[in-house]
């Protein structure tokens, strides 16, 4: 008999979850509340094609050959050599071309202690301004206001994938939208029955159901006070400038967390002729206003990008809250997150729930073992939630 499998949420791990599943020969239906599918893997459209934030993706992860065995990944953007080693880090108030060496040395060091904060860790092995620079460069793959806080161990497996000697980030050629059209008409081909515009305020009577949202749209689903993690507050900046040769590729902020990455360096498509897109994301803390992150982001503008207001021929703003990924405090490990399992045939997937990985790493991860789980023996256990979904035009789920 053919298993009938329900994803709710149409991101990259509801997607995920519903190509795996319907490759193991289930029957999957997939909703998702938006008229669109990708979540925050969404592009906006031309002429500036920005991502919901930076968006990248490293090639030493578990999802780089699942996407590649399935002709998902390309074609990529890479950075020409020459423009990727513009790279410069903002530290003292002012540009360097090379980071504090205690940040290499930092790398090579292992078995970080998980309840010990990353700062208090990291001083002890090179000193405290070294340490504080580590933290916040960071901030690239946590998009927290004070990566030095959270446990050791989660900080310093992002120090070595963001700072590994053979660059693992890669982009996806006109952005995430074009890698989320891929999924679709994969799981499309696979006979994967996607709705859009379609919220589902109820979890159907028939089980098993992976939710792929937002942990806290996961939580008023499922009814489940429990599912919360912290995440982080960060501001989004994105910038369209004109063309001025020299432009770095990117600026990381080492006095303060933040990072601005020059998105048609590798891939001019996203923008006009003549003009580069910038995106950037400065953590916030949570009594901070947003223009104290546009403050920090232009304070790195001002050192890497000369006249860029003068040049500026485009900017958007925004604040984004819970909808980056989880941060591990001190004494937590990505095992004491939500688990993926949460009873009567219920699955959750997304980047705030208990699995391995590094940003969109997560969500895969989750959305992998979420189809594992929900493909073993069926439990006929009835939902203690209604019985029939409901479903609403134009409703995002994967919204805050």
């Amino acid at each position: 008999m053919t298993r009938q499998i329900t994803v709710i949420g149409g991101g990259f791990a509801g997607l995920t979850a519903a190509i795996s599943a319907a490759e193991a020969g289930a029957a999957v239906t997939l909703y998702e509340a938006h008229r669109t599918l990708g979540g925050r893997a969404r592009t906006a459209d031309a002429p500036y094609r920005t991502n919901d934030g930076p968006h990248a993706l490293y090639n030493r992860g578990p999802h780089w050959a699942w996407l590649n065995q399935r002709g998902l990944l390309k074609p990529l953007a890479v950075p020409p050599l020459r423009e990727a080693t513009r790279l410069r880090f903002f530290h003292r108030g002012s540009l360097h071309r090379l980071p504090p060496l205690g940040i290499v040395k930092l790398r090579g060091r292992r078995h970080a202690p998980v309840d010990e904060d990353f700062f208090s860790w990291a001083s002890a092995q090179v000193g405290a301004s070294a340490a504080h620079a580590a933290a916040q460069f960071v901030g690239v793959a946590t998009f927290h206001h004070d990566p030095g806080t959270l446990s050791a161990a989660f900080v310093q497996e992002r120090l070595r994938r963001t700072t590994s000697p053979l660059p693992e980030a890669r982009y996806v050629r006109g952005g995430w939208s074009a890698l989320i059209a891929r999924m679709a008409q994969r799981a499309r081909d696979l006979g994967v029955r996607i709705e859009t515009g379609a919220r589902v305020d109820t979890l159907p009577e028939e089980n098993p159901v992976i939710v792929a949202v937002q942990l806290d749209s996961a939580r008023a689903l499922l009814r489940d006070d429990s599912l919360t993690w912290s995440s982080a507050r960060t501001v989004l900046l994105d910038l369209a400038v004109r063309t001025r040769r020299g432009d770095p590729f990117a600026l990381s902020g080492l006095d303060f967390s933040g990072w601005i990455e020059r998105f048609t360096c590798q891939d001019p498509g996203l923008a006009p002729h003549g003009e580069h897109l910038l995106q950037g994301q400065i953590g916030i803390a949570p009594g901070e206003r947003r223009a104290d992150g546009i403050a920090r982001a232009e304070r790195l503008l001002d050192a890497g990008f000369p006249d860029w207001r003068e040049r500026t021929t485009w900017r958007r703003e925004a604040l984004s809250t819970g909808r980056t990924g989880a941060v591990d405090l001190p004494g937590t490990t990505w095992r004491d997150r939500p688990a993926i399992d949460r009873g009567y045939g219920v699955y959750l997937a997304g980047d705030q729930v208990a699995a391995p990985g590094v940003l969109s790493e997560v969500s895969f991860t989750s959305a992998i073992e979420a189809v594992s789980l929900a493909l073993g023996p069926l439990r006929h256990t009835p939902l203690p939630y209604g019985p029939t979904p409901v479903r609403h035009e134009g409703v995002d789920l994967n919204r805050a």
